[in-house]
């Protein structure tokens, strides 16, 4: 039978543990409701500037614009999104595990000749693929520190400008797209070159006859890449919102477990101390008895 200090040390350290998760739990559940809101109010923006990009793929050329140049892809660049901090059961693992799939099954040959570069946002991608001696593109870890549309464009910048000077023939991004607060869908989306949108024909579809002012090639111009800005936005929202929607979940089960745990252990306590004090008892009664026989 287990110690009585021994089991009550452990009782008061599982209750302080419950008691940290179920507060990791709270907080994750008020910046849920906030990152949900960001990525909830870009999905329709980015939705409608898809469907624009859809009316225009038909008529767009091929060398309209530098970012719907199809190489070759003999240099790649994967876009790494985690989190700076864990304890969010597998959201981190989960991309790691995707990115070296993604490597080992589509750019295998690329990878041997060591023309696979990682662009990691988020700290715990980037320290796992620099211990791996990947080629990194910077440490962007700080961008959740400060998310918004400007700093991630930066990022989305420094890419494109990669892409267009031929430094990458194609960049991919790998992310945990956000569904609930229990669901993370892993999701692996080509940021470039672009690829125009094939729309599928319908009964009820109709066509979209816009007109352009100043023109088409201006429009198209100044659209493209800001279409390829709000995809990564967007992809980094989509995670935001995923990891703490992750954390919130696995911090509601650690404090559940905290709390099974936390019977058994009184269980085991209350069995002890019974167990001591019938001890004791026997050990009176037959003190007891044997000062009567004497």
């Amino acid at each position: 039978m287990a110690n009585l200090k021994e089991v009550r040390n452990r009782i008061s350290s599982v209750t302080s543990t419950q008691q940290i998760t179920n507060a990791m739990k709270m907080v994750s559940a008020a910046k849920l409701k906030r990152a949900t809101n960001a990525i909830v109010d870009l999905r329709p923006y980015a939705t409608k500037l898809k469907e624009i990009l859809s009316n225009l793929s038909a008529s767009i050329e091929g060398n309209a614009s530098p970012y719907l140049e199809n190489r070759s892809p003999e240099k790649v660049l994967l876009v790494v999104i985690t989190s700076n901090r864990g304890l969010a059961g597998a959201f981190n693992s989960s991309i790691i595990k995707a990115t070296n799939l993604l490597i080992s099954q589509k750019y295998a040959e690329q990878h041997r000749k060591g023309n696979v570069s990682i662009l990691a946002i988020g700290k715990r991608g980037h320290d796992h693929f620099s211990k791996a001696n990947y080629a990194m593109i910077g440490n962007h870890s700080e961008l959740f520190s400060q998310l918004n549309f400007e700093n991630t464009s930066a990022i989305t910048e420094l890419v494109m400008k990669g892409f267009v000077d031929g430094d990458y023939d194609r960049v991919e991004i790998v992310y945990n797209q956000f569904k609930n607060a229990a669901v993370q869908i892993l999701s692996t989306e080509q940021l470039l070159p672009l690829e125009p949108t094939v729309r599928e024909e319908t009964e009820t579809q109709t066509e979209v006859d816009y007109i352009f002012e100043p023109s088409k090639e201006k429009i198209t111009e100044d659209l493209i890449p800001k279409s390829i800005k709000i995809q990564l936005y967007k992809a980094v929202l989509d995670s935001h919102a995923s990891e703490h929607g992750a954390r919130m979940t696995a911090m509601d089960k650690a404090t559940e477990n905290a709390g099974e745990l936390l019977k058994a252990l009184k269980l085991s306590y209350n069995q002890a101390r019974q167990a001591a004090i019938t001890t004791e008892l026997t050990e009176i009664v037959s003190g007891a008895a044997a000062l009567s026989e004497g």
